[in-house]
């Protein structure tokens, strides 16, 4: 499980196989059940984590009480190495969507295997780099942008980390509520259930049980022309 979550990783999956099998004793596996924190926000970050299996969602806890979700971590998925590296409490939590296997590593032999192989700094650094523009993005879209724009940028952002085509449809690989997409883009769950149904209407969704169905163009073309509008 370790050898293969490493090669789903955008920062280790560079690395050859040979490699991989010499850093994997480095990292051990967890499991969580749906619901589970792996660590929450304020935490000492002494691990890195990676999801081999489920969904790991991001939150972060706001003046009001209520979590804001800021991102949702996928097979592969890295979270919260910004923090591990710098030795700062863990900026958000990490919570458990489904029944989570994880792997992990500590701080100090992270750094061992960054210092061996000196081209996992670029990897990292790119990866820090994206992730500053994505937050840039996202402060963005819940700040200016209407309720409407920011609930299809988020199923477009879902749908890019699947890639089940069906009939036109990109259907997102695990369930999605309501009040999860709210809590991504700052909005009450009756707005968010009421901008869906919209979308369902125009064809740019559709639900399939508790999964989505994305029409990834027609959400795009809804995009540009509110951008042109």
């Amino acid at each position: 499980m370790i050898i293969e979550t490493l090669k789903k990783s955008r920062i280790f999956s560079p690395l050859s196989e040979e490699v991989l099998e010499e850093i994997s004793p480095y990292f051990e596996p967890l499991d969580f059940k749906k619901g589970d924190f792996i660590f929450n926000e304020g935490d000492e970050s002494k691990w890195l984590f990676l999801v081999s299996r489920s969904r790991v969602k991001m939150a972060k806890h706001s003046l009001t009480g209520k979590d804001v979700i800021l991102e949702i971590k996928s097979p592969g998925g890295m979270f919260c190495c910004a923090a591990v590296l710098d030795s700062r409490p863990y900026p958000e939590s990490a919570q458990a969507m489904g029944d989570v296997s994880v792997i992990r590593i500590n701080r100090q032999n992270l750094t061992k295997i960054i210092d061996k192989y000196p081209g996992l700094k670029i990897e990292f650094a790119k990866y820090a780099s994206d992730k500053l523009s994505d937050a840039y993005e996202n402060f963005k879209h819940i700040a200016t942008e209407k309720v409407e724009k920011r609930i299809a940028y988020v199923l477009l952002k879902i749908s890019h980390k699947s890639d089940q085509d069906k009939g036109g449809f990109t259907k997102t690989d695990f369930p999605v509520k309501r009040q999860e997409i709210a809590e991504m883009v700052g909005a009450s769950v009756e707005t968010c259930i009421r901008t869906i149904k919209v979308f369902e209407k125009e064809g740019m969704v559709q639900s399939s049980g508790r999964k989505l169905l994305v029409n990834v163009e027609a959400l795009q073309t809804f995009l540009n022309d509110q951008e042109n509008g």
